[in-house]
């Protein structure tokens, strides 16, 4: 070629054999991820899955890439590279039946309030969630005694796999939560909790049905 032996050359070549370079090594990476996914089988099609902050139903495993689905009705596609190196949070695996998940959720409560009443109305909670089921039953369970209140978390079984199910099941148990608490007036604290208010903050029956707000009226 004219001018193959000129320096500038001799440069454009070695920087455009190190772009190919370092763009075939990207692939390869991907692809070997894509495989070692698939032969290690850490994901499934229809499993509920959460991989690093995304969080949905599994719907494809290519070799390039992972997608899923999630409760908002969005699809996220993961390259395997990055599935392949976060740790995989896996809401269907050991449940016993196929399209069952595993649903679970936090709350702290003063030492104040007895923990076998906790365990009570969390349990409660959970009995009036449609698509939880009975059997497993739910259990609560203690992850932490803090200097100003107790961390519980209630673990159940969902019955549907398609993940704005699993999304409206999360959202109606966190509703059933907050109403049984009211009725009891239990307070639920906040994890920025110092010091015990003179009054409990709670929400009494009164109010929970009260009509939503209307339009703002322009000032006069």
């Amino acid at each position: 070629l004219p001018g193959a032996s000129s320096e500038a050359f001799k440069g454009v070549t070695v920087l455009a054999g190190l772009m190919v370079s370092l763009g075939a090594s990207g692939v390869v990476g991907q692809l070997m991820a894509g495989l070692s996914l698939m032969y290690s089988r850490a994901l499934r099609v229809g499993e509920y899955v959460r991989v690093g902050d995304v969080e949905g139903t599994v719907t494809g495993l290519g070799m390039f890439s992972t997608r899923l689905q999630t409760g908002m009705g969005e699809e996220v596609s993961l390259p395997n590279a990055v599935v392949f190196g976060q740790p995989i949070r896996n809401f269907s695996r050991l449940v016993p039946d196929d399209g069952q998940y595993i649903v679970h959720t936090a709350v702290t409560i003063g030492y104040s309030t007895p923990w076998r009443q906790v365990h009570a109305l969390l349990l409660e909670a959970a009995r009036r969630t449609p698509g939880l089921l009975a059997q497993p039953a739910p259990y609560v369970v203690q992850t932490a005694l803090s200097d100003f209140y107790v961390e519980y978390r209630l673990c159940a079984q969902g019955s549907r796999t398609a993940p704005r199910r699993r999304a409206e099941a999360v959202s109606q148990l966190h509703g059933h939560i907050q109403d049984v608490f009211n009725e009891n007036d239990v307070q639920i604290m906040s994890p920025h909790y110092r010091a015990d208010p003179a009054p409990a903050q709670v929400v009494p029956p009164g109010p929970w049905f009260a009509p939503e707000a209307g339009p703002l009226q322009p000032r006069r």
